[in-house]
């Protein structure tokens, strides 16, 4: 696999977006948005694979994750995220000549799809849409912010207590062979605890993501981000979109995947046998032939359309 080239954004709120880069700008750009709590290296090999085929792929670090600037007026609210998709569109629209197609996850395609279908409109010239639609189920938000906040401030004494608190989380995926990935999403703080690679004000500061620690407290609805917004910015949309569901994930049931597919239906769908909500990460080898069938057949239709 090819080493990356390293890459920044700078956003229109100043905070600067620490980004991987595979391939040349000469080709046309794909950027890849990675879900709330994970880094731009949970993509496995998507990236490279995409670049082989002739794309520019871009992976970066979302606001307060990974090596990007955490929010210095800690705003992380639903609005921040899609502006600086947003912003990471237009600037790789600049340097390619080609608003680039965009492959987001969970929070990454929530940012997406409000950047796309509300905010700037043309801003990407297609969406897909990883196992995240307008609603979701309740208790799956729960599920994953509460194992996102259950040791946010204890952290781990090792990368083995970490990843056996992900087997256990993650049933369904063979615990990894080595951990050297593993610690790409973790952070060993001066007092030797291993902590997650994500600012806790995502969820616990004043203007958090969605609705900060009430994702997860109590039963009823979840008051995570499954507005009609989101379903507004679903019927707006007019670039070609595909949704990739994880068959066993707890966020979007077949039920709300036939609900987005009512709001959008020529959107094309695919359901990964044997993969949860971490659909990249649980089949990476059949979300990436997805997504490659995908843009090979967008060229094909683009360059029919154009002669």
């Amino acid at each position: 696999m090819t080493d990356p080239t390293p890459a920044t954004f700078t956003t229109r709120s100043g905070v600067v977006l620490s980004a991987d880069a595979w391939g040349d700008t000469a080709h046309r750009p794909v950027v890849l948005i990675h879900g709330g709590g994970q880094t731009r290296h949970s993509w496995g090999g998507t990236a490279a694979a995409l670049a082989v085929e002739g794309w520019y792929a871009v992976a970066y670090d979302q606001r307060g994750h990974g090596d990007s600037d955490r929010a210095p007026d800690r705003d992380y609210s639903n609005d921040r995220f899609a502006e600086d998709c947003v912003d990471v569109c237009r600037e790789l629209e600049r340097r390619t000549g080609s608003p680039p197609v965009v492959v987001g996850a969970s929070l990454g395609g929530l940012s997406a799809l409000l950047a796309e279908g509300e905010l700037d409109p043309g801003c990407s010239a297609a969406l897909v849409l990883v196992d995240i639609t307008p609603r979701m189920e309740p208790d799956g938000v729960r599920r994953i912010v509460g194992f996102m906040l259950d040791k946010v401030e204890e952290g781990y004494g090792s990368l083995e207590e970490a990843a056996a608190a992900i087997a256990e989380y993650q049933p369904h995926r063979p615990p990894p062979s080595n951990l050297r990935g593993l610690a790409k999403n973790l952070r060993h703080d001066p007092d030797g605890r291993w902590r997650w690679h994500w600012d806790p004000d995502i969820f616990l500061g004043p203007s958090p993501l969605g609705a900060g620690r009430r994702a997860w407290d109590g039963p009823g609805d979840s008051p995570a981000p499954t507005s009609p917004r989101y379903e507004d910015a679903t019927r707006a949309l007019v670039v070609p979109t595909l949704l990739v569901r994880g068959r066993l994930s707890d966020l979007v049931s077949q039920e709300t995947a036939e609900e987005f597919r009512a709001l959008r239906p020529d959107a094309r769908y695919v359901d990964v046998s044997e993969a949860g909500h971490m659909v990249a990460g649980d089949r990476n080898d059949v979300f990436t032939a997805a997504v490659r069938d995908f843009l090979a057949d967008l060229h094909d239709r683009e360059e029919y359309e154009h002669g």
